[in-house]
């Protein structure tokens, strides 16, 4: 798995999104079609990178402002700019109510911490899991 590849700049981890897993899982692609609405055809996703900053199922066809971003500055994540955390990764930012914006600035401080493979192999998925099925503790 190239975990660069499928890690949006932004943090989120395509390779655990059920629109990337569709791909290769007919089951859950026949789902996401018939739950978003949409064509079976258009019910899944390679991922940010892949995709060029778009999301081709929620018909956004140009790139988002963090992907403009880190192309312009030529860096691989927003954890790795000086300006970090800045208002593109805010919650209201780009396509906030389709996308779990609440994890991408923790799961960039991970990145940064751990480092992508670590993050990638050992946390991504727990932060997905809690954040959507888990119970919060303070």
């Amino acid at each position: 798995m190239d975990y660069k590849q499928m890690t949006a700049p932004c943090g989120l981890d395509c390779f655990n999104c059920p629109m990337c897993l569709a791909r290769e899982n007919e089951e859950l692609r026949t789902a996401i079609s018939k739950n978003m609405g949409i064509p079976f055809e258009k019910a899944s996703c390679n991922g940010c990178r892949n995709e060029n900053g778009t999301i081709p199922f929620l018909n956004m066809t140009e790139p988002c402002n963090v992907y403009k971003c880190i192309e312009k500055k030529g860096i691989g994540f927003c954890c790795d700019c000086s300006d970090f955390p800045c208002d593109h990764l805010h919650p209201y930012a780009d396509m906030a109510s389709q996308v779990p914006h609440n994890t991408k600035v923790f799961n960039l401080c991970l990145i940064k911490r751990m480092g992508l493979e670590s993050w990638a192999e050992t946390k991504a998925k727990s932060v997905k899991d809690t954040y959507f099925k888990g119970k919060f503790k303070l």
